[in-house]
């Protein structure tokens, strides 16, 4: 069955890679962990979502882009990445994401082998290996070009899900430790190069997935329960409160909760908002503001069936304290 999941999902993605450039809503544009830059430079929205790529060695993961300028109509796709195939691996591209830090443009994209690998330490079980990686460009548009063949993270870490923060002009990726690793999911973080071409420190772990309470797990085939931590992104209230979104299981569906920093700083304590931002088999948001000011989350839904994501878009109200999504 796995083995028909993953057929279905590469002929998938290989349809919209060959897709023409034309003009779409976001119900026509299948795409999971949405990101959308909102670029004041040149006024234009861009929303990024992974697509393999053909190259003369073979399909390697990619990214494209759609850019637009009322958040209604979409034009796309444009490829704006492509993974060199002798980088570290070369598989499909999870979550990417384009962040503007001093000038140029950088993506985090979330690699993997496309593979069965196996750990050799005992205890490990067989899953596609998977790590971050950071791209960098001068234009949103790209192409983004990585710093090295390596990972940003280190390679005895499965991770994912990586997004930047800045505080007090110091870069930090905050990251996902992956489940499959630890059992019970991690959110990480760790200080980057000014330049953000490497990391600059140790990671330090914030708190694991099952420390929220709405965190209620799922089976699976390696642990009779895991808690996974997905989608991590930041963001600050207007009354100064710092709020990481992230998204996870609850009650057997895909969902986002809220935790906030105890002293504001990257660093936490952490701890978790009862009430869920998000519950409806959906998940994996960010949050920009638009041109005309108006504060938005984007998000994945449905979570499931595969091939059914798209993009939805909420109005958020930002109440100092929290944030809840407009009704």
């Amino acid at each position: 069955m796995k083995k028909v999941i993953f057929l279905f999902i590469s002929v998938f993605v290989g349809f919209f890679a060959n897709a023409q450039i034309g003009d779409y809503s976001l119900q026509d544009i299948h795409i999971r962990d949405p990101y959308i830059l909102a670029d004041s430079a040149s006024h234009t929205y861009y929303l990024y979502r992974s697509a393999m790529q053909v190259t003369d060695k073979g399909k390697v993961g990619g990214v494209e882009c759609f850019t637009s300028k009322d958040l209604a109509t979409w034009t796309g796709p444009y490829t704006v990445c492509t993974v060199p195939t002798d980088n570290w691996i070369t598989g499909t591209i999870w979550a990417p994401e384009v962040h503007l830090y001093r000038g140029r443009y950088y993506l985090f994209a979330t690699l993997n082998t496309d593979i069965q690998w196996q750990k050799k330490q005992e205890g490990w079980p067989a899953y596609t290996f998977r790590g971050v990686q950071i791209f960098h460009s001068d234009s949103p548009m790209g192409p983004f070009e990585p710093f090295s063949t390596e990972p940003t993270l280190p390679m005895d870490q499965m991770t994912l899900d990586g997004t930047l923060y800045v505080e007090d002009g110091v870069p930090y990726m905050v990251y996902c430790h992956e489940w499959v690793q630890t059992v019970d999911g991690e959110m990480c973080v760790v200080r980057l190069k000014d330049d953000l071409s490497a990391i600059d420190g140790e990671p330090l772990r914030l708190f694991n997935a099952s420390s929220a309470a709405w965190s209620t797990g799922r089976h699976s085939e390696s642990a009779s329960i895991c808690y996974i931590t997905d989608g991590c992104f930041l963001y600050t209230t207007t009354a100064g409160r710092l709020l990481m979104i992230w998204s996870s299981f609850h009650n057997g569906d895909y969902a986002i909760g809220i935790a906030e920093s105890a002293t504001g700083r990257i660093t936490g304590p952490w701890r978790h908002h009862d009430e869920l931002l998000f519950s409806a088999n959906g998940g994996h948001g960010m949050i920009f503001r638009s041109f005309d000011g108006v504060l938005y989350i984007v998000l994945h839904g449905p979570n499931k069936p595969s091939g059914a994501e798209r993009a939805h878009l909420y109005r958020l109200i930002d109440n100092g304290k929290s944030i809840i999504i407009e009704q």
